[in-house]
């Protein structure tokens, strides 16, 4: 194997290996350098919003995803018992029309995506190392990286590195960039059902009652993914050989017609919960560095955006490499200036989502119905929340000022 590559690309997972296949396509000598050997589910990331639909488009890696499985969902509705069968009737979006030529959110399982991915990149001329470990980075203008693969220590140099290798990015421990995060807010859990074919294939819904906030993100072919929102203090709800059961069980759900056809529904997966909060990096470029997805910071997954967040990172990253002969530092100044108010959008959308939908007891029952009501009388008050659907960029800033919280809680 060479010793010396233009960008070495630290984590396979969707964002290392899609920047790596772009980069690649593009004539640039690339390495991945991946942990796993195969890929698992882990309970997060299988929703792309039609605004990363768009970033997964201009990458030129959509047809390959559809030809993998990648399922598009055309409705949407928000069921809570706060709200009337008609007024849910009202809030119910038609998922095709919010950006010219996308036709919906695609829903596809993370390690189907990964593995698709991996071998466009490989494909394209990338030199793809699974089985990594004990990876050691030397950052500087030539960057260095000292690896263990098949039980011998490898070294290997180049241009770029680049750290996607997710939440606990050990590139950014040893880049010394500190990760900040948001106090945690709540808990969620998810798993993936078989046997769903009852449930409509293109229909998400989403939704709070009782104790949880319910989001069902259909996969095709009766595969369903189910997501629980609850409370810290519920930390071992769905944990332990109960955990599965006691999920489906919660999707019995007297305010969603046919909630029973996913309740009925069989595992086919893990049943996992995590954290919700959101992270972000002190930053995200250094001298031979720039981090993407998920190891530059992360947005609170109640509103699923990580896909969509680290299929526009690629984007970016990619075109500062392939517009400048020279890549300095400086090139992903405006990458890191986008991001940081993309994420800033984004976190405040998180935040009234999880004001509304991840809050529970009498109080907050009575603020969904009060919000749900003004939401019918000024839709307005709610135009943060679409930045979800069509991204944060497509919005007016003043929908994400100071007060924009304020106004949709009527506080």
């Amino acid at each position: 194997m060479r010793e010396d590559f233009d960008a070495i690309v630290v984590g396979g997972g969707i964002g290392g290996a899609a920047l790596a296949t772009a980069l690649s396509r593009a004539g640039r000598a690339v390495l991945v350098l991946e942990k796993s050997t195969v890929y698992r589910d882990h309970v997060r990331g299988e929703w792309l919003a039609p605004w990363g639909v768009v970033e997964l488009v201009e990458l030129g890696l959509y047809d390959a995803a559809r030809a993998g499985g990648a399922h598009h969902l055309s409705r949407h509705e928000t069921r809570d018992e706060e709200l009337t069968a008609d007024e849910a009737a009202l809030q119910a979006l038609d998922l095709t029309t919010l950006v010219p030529g996308i036709p919906g959110p695609l829903c596809i399982r993370h390690p189907v995506l990964c593995q698709i991915l991996i071998e466009q990149a490989a494909q394209a001329g990338a030199a793809v190392r699974r089985g990594v470990g004990d990876v050691r980075v030397s950052l500087g203008p030539r960057p260095r990286v000292d690896y263990a693969h098949d039980g011998t220590i490898h070294s290997v140099g180049g241009r770029l590195m680049v750290g996607a290798d997710g939440r606990g990015s050990s590139v950014r421990r040893q880049a010394g960039i500190a990760l900040r995060r948001d106090p945690t807010h709540h808990l969620f859990g998810g798993m993936l059902i078989e046997g769903a074919e009852r449930w409509p294939a293109d229909l998400q819904a989403v939704g709070a009652a009782g104790d949880v906030h319910f989001l069902v993100f259909p996969q095709g072919e009766g595969r369903v993914r189910l997501y629980l929102g609850y409370a810290l203090e519920q930390a071992h709800r769905f944990a332990g050989g109960r955990g599965p059961q006691a999920l489906l069980d919660a999707f019995r759900l007297p305010c969603m017609p046919g909630s029973e056809h996913l309740a009925d529904a069989q595992p086919a997966g893990p049943c996992a919960s995590y954290p919700n909060e959101d992270t972000w990096a002190d930053r995200v470029a250094q001298d031979g560095l720039v981090l993407i997805g998920d190891a530059a910071g992360s947005n609170d997954p109640i509103i699923g955006q990580g896909l969509s967040i680290t299929m526009r990172d690629v984007r970016l990253v990619r075109d500062a490499l392939l517009g400048e002969a020279e890549w300095s530092p400086g090139i992903f100044t405006p990458y890191a200036a986008e991001r940081a108010e993309r994420m800033r959008r984004l976190r405040l959308v998180a935040t009234m989502i999880a004001a509304l939908h991840n809050e529970f007891g009498d109080a907050a029952s009575a603020r969904r119905r009060h919000v749900h009501h003004r939401r019918m009388e000024d839709p307005t008050i709610a135009l943060p929340f679409m930045a979800a659907l069509i991204g944060p960029a497509n919005l007016p800033a003043e929908a994400f000022d100071e007060g924009a919280l304020g106004r949709f809680l009527g506080a």
